[in-house]
C-alpha cells in the first residue's frame, strides 16, 4: 500500500529535494509551503507521515501542530519537525507534546527516510511517545531507544544492553522494566563486577543457613528477589567463567539452588543484563561462553555514548540540577556555562555529567553557575581546554563569522550564498552544522 505524506517546508530547494526523495521511495507526497494550506489537507486526513519545518513564513510548526492537536483534535499521524540548533528546545518540548521524532538542520537525507520508515509504517498508531515525555533523553537516537525498549518490555523479551560505562544502562533497564506488563512488580539490580565469586554466587542464588562460616540465616538471592519482575545483571562481561556456568543453567531451567541447598526453585522473571565490554570478542577469546551470550542476547539494544547526542547534554544537566537542588532554590546555568557543557567530551558520560554538576552545586551559591563553578582545579587539563581555546578556536570562529556574513548579505539564500563561497550546499550545510550556525539567526 503506498503510504501518503504530508510534507511542510517552504524553502523551494530543500522542499523539491524532499519530495523527489519521498517520491522515489514509494511515497505520494503531497507538498506545502505554508501551514495555513496544510492544516486544511491534515483536517481532511489521510496521511501516514507528516513532515514539518519549525519556522514557516506564516506560522511556526510548533502552534499549527498544538492547533490542530487541541483547537481540531485531529487524530494526526506521527510527526517529525525539521529544525535549526536555535530551536531544538522548541523540537524538545514537541517531543514531550507528543511528536514522534525531529531533524536538525543540516540533516542527513538517508536517517529521515529511515525515520519516515519506521514511522510510516505505523498507519494511524499513536506515535512513538505514546503520550509520555522523554525519559532516557531526548536526542533522535535515545527516542528509539525508549520506543525499542517499550515494545520488547510489552513482548517480555529478555534484552542485552550495549554501552560504555556511566551512560545510563541501569536508566535504560528501569525504563524498561516500567513498561512491562503488570504493576508492583520488583526491579532488583546487581553489579556482577562489583562482586568476588563466591559473593557473587550467594547474592545471585542465596544460600541456606549454615552453608558457610557466618551464614547464620537462610538468604534469597536476586533471583528469587525478582520474581515475577526484572532482574537486572549489570556488567555481566566480567562475570567469572564458573559463574557463568551457574547462570546458563538457571536461565535454561528457569531453576536456581541456594549455596548449601539441595532442592531447585523454580523462578519467572525477565532478565535484562548489560556491558561495556565487547562480548564477541570476550567469546572469541574464550572469556565468555558462547551459548551464555546466546541465551542473554535475545535482543541487543545499544546506548550511545554521550558524544553521539549531544542534544542530551543540556537536557540532562537541567534534570540533574533539578534533582540535586531537591527542596532548595532553583539553579540554572549561564549561556556561556551551557556552551562549556556542549565543548566538552564527557569521556565518562552521564555519570560524569551528573558528578560536574553536583561538585558545581556543592562549591558555588550562585544561582546561574557561570564556567568557573564546573571547572575541577585538580584536572589541569580541563582547565587548559577551557580556559585556553588557542588557534584553532580563533580559526573557527573567523570561519563562523565570514559565513554567517555572506549568509546575512545574500538573504540566507543557501544556494546562491553556497556559490558565492564557491562551495556546494551539501558543503555548506555541513560546516552551518559543524559551528552551530542556525537558519533561526536570519
Amino acid at each position: 500500500m503506498t503510504l501518503k505524506l504530508c510534507l511542510l517546508e517552504d524553502d523551494t530547494i530543500m522542499g523539491e529535494s524532499l519530495r523527489d526523495r519521498f517520491e522515489m521511495e514509494g511515497y505520494a507526497v503531497d507538498w506545502f509551503r505554508s501551514a495555513g494550506a496544510a492544516e486544511s489537507a491534515l483536517v481532511a486526513g489521510g496521511y501516514s507521515l507528516f513532515i514539518s519545518d519549525i519556522r514557516l513564513p506564516d506560522e511556526t510548526g510548533d502552534r499549527l501542530y498544538d492547533r490542530l492537536r487541541n483547537a481540531h483534535g485531529v487524530n494526526l499521524p506521527p510527526v517529525i519537525f525539521i529544525t535549526g540548533y536555535g530551536s531544538i528546545d522548541t523540537a524538545v518540548h514537541l517531543l514531550k507534546a507528543g511528536a514522534a521524532d525531529y531533524v536538525v538542520k543540516p540533516f542527513d537525507l538517508d536517517e529521515l527516510v529511515d525515520k519516515a520508515a519506521d514511522l510510516g509504517s505505523l498507519g494511524d498508531r499513536p506515535p512513538a511517545s505514546s503520550g509520555e515525555g522523554p525519559r532516557l533523553g531526548v536526542a533522535p537516537a535515545m527516542r528509539r531507544v525508549e520506543e525499542q525498549l517499550r515494545r520488547l518490555a510489552a513482548a517480555g523479551a529478555s534484552v542485552l544492553l550495549m554501552g560504555e560505562s556511566g551512560v545510563g544502562k541501569e536508566y535504560a533497564a528501569r525504563y524498561f522494566h516500567e513498561h512491562g506488563p503488570g504493576i508492583a512488580r520488583p526491579f532488583i539490580a546487581v553489579n556482577c563486577g562489583a562482586l568476588t565469586e563466591s559473593l557473587l554466587e550467594a547474592e545471585l542464588f542465596g544460600h541456606e543457613r549454615g552453608a558457610f562460616t557466618g551464614a547464620q540465616r537462610v538468604k534469597r538471592g536476586v533471583f528469587e528477589q525478582a520474581q515475577g519482575g526484572t532482574l537486572f545483571l549489570d556488567e555481566i562481561g566480567d562475570m567469572p567463567p564458573t559463574m557463568q556456568v551457574r547462570l546458563l543453567r538457571a536461565t535454561q531451567e528457569r531453576q536456581i539452588v541456594r549455596v548449601g541447598g539441595e532442592t531447585p526453585i523454580d523462578v519467572s522473571l525477565t532478565l535484562v543484563s548489560a556491558t561495556h565490554r565487547d562480548l564477541r570478542a570476550l567469546v572469541a577469546a574464550g572469556e565468555f561462553r558462547e551459548d551464555l551470550y546466546y541465551r542473554i542476547n535475545t535482543v541487543q539494544v545499544r546506548i550511545p555514548p554521550l558524544r553521539e547526542r549531544p542534544e542530551d547534554i543540556l537536557w540532562f544537566a537541567r534534570q540533574f540540577l533539578g534533582t540535586l537542588a531537591g527542596n532548595g532554590s532553583p539553579r540554572s546555568l549561564s549561556p556561556e556555562a551551557e556552551r562549556m557543557l556542549l565543548r566538552r567530551p564527557w569521556p565518562g558520560n552521564l555519570r560524569e555529567l551528573g558528578h560536574c554538576l553536583e561538585r558545581a552545586l556543592l562549591l558555588s551559591d550562585a544561582i546561574e553557575l557561570a564556567p568557573d563553578d564546573l571547572l575541577d582545579d585538580t584536572n589541569p587539563e580541563q582547565v587548559g581546554e577551557a580556559d585556553d581555546e588557542g588557534l584553532s578556536s580563533y580559526l573557527q570562529q573567523c570561519e563562523r563569522d565570514h559565513i554567517r556574513r555572506a549568509l546575512a548579505r545574500h538573504q540566507w539564500r543557501i544556494a546562491v550564498t553556497a556559490e558565492s563561497l564557491g562551495i556546494s550546499r551539501k558543503n555548506l550545510w555541513e560546516k552551518m552544522r559543524r559551528l552551530e550556525i542556525s537558519t533561526d539567526e536570519s
